[in-house]
C-alpha cells in the first residue's frame, strides 16, 4: 500500500447509532467504545482495523473527549467500523441512559414485558393457523360445497 492509498491516521471515533431508521446517538469525539457479540465484550479504539459484528443483546458504552462515559442498551444489531473512525450501529431498539445498572433493571422489564406479549400473540396465531388447516382438510364437512370456493 502507498502512502496515497493510507487511511488518515485517526485520534477519535464517529459514533453514529441509529434504531428503526431514527439516530438515536451522533457523537463525533469518541475515545473509546464497547460492545458485545455472541463471543463476548470487545473494545474499540481510534485506528482499528475495519471490521463488521453482529450484537447480541447487550450494554453499549462509550467515553467520549471529556472522559465522560455513556451508556445504551441494544436489542441486537450490526456494528460498523470503517476507516478506524467511522462507526456506524444499527439496532432494532436502543435505549439511552445514565447510570448503567438501572438502565439494565429497566431494559429488562421493558423485555420481559415485550415476550410475554409476544408469546401471546404467537399462540394466538398459532391458534388460527390449526383452525385453517383443520378446515382446509379434504372430506371435511361444508368444505368444497359452495359454489366459487373450491372445485
Amino acid at each position: 500500500m502507498n502512502a496515497a492509498d493510507a487511511w488518515p491516521r485517526a485520534n477519535a471515533i464517529h459514533l453514529v447509532l441509529s434504531s428503526l431508521g431514527a439516530v438515536v446517538v451522533d457523537a463525533p469525539g469518541v475515545r473509546s467504545v464497547r460492545a458485545q457479540d455472541a463471543t463476548g465484550s470487545f473494545g474499540l479504539w481510534p485506528g482499528h482495523e475495519d471490521l463488521l459484528v453482529v450484537l447480541s443483546v447487550g450494554l453499549l458504552s462509550w467515553r467520549d473527549a471529556q472522559d465522560t462515559w455513556h451508556w445504551c442498551a441494544v436489542r441486537s444489531g450490526v456494528l460498523t467500523l470503517r476507516r478506524g473512525c467511522e462507526l456506524q450501529i444499527a439496532s432494532r431498539e436502543a435505549v439511552l441512559g445514565d447510570d448503567p445498572a438501572q438502565l439494565e433493571r429497566t431494559v429488562l422489564e421493558q423485555l420481559r414485558q415485550r415476550q410475554l406479549t409476544e408469546e401471546h400473540a404467537r399462540r394466538e396465531s398459532h391458534q388460527i393457523e390449526v383452525q385453517l388447516l383443520r378446515q382446509l382438510q379434504p372430506g371435511r364437512a361444508g368444505m368444497g360445497t359452495a359454489p366459487g370456493v373450491w372445485p
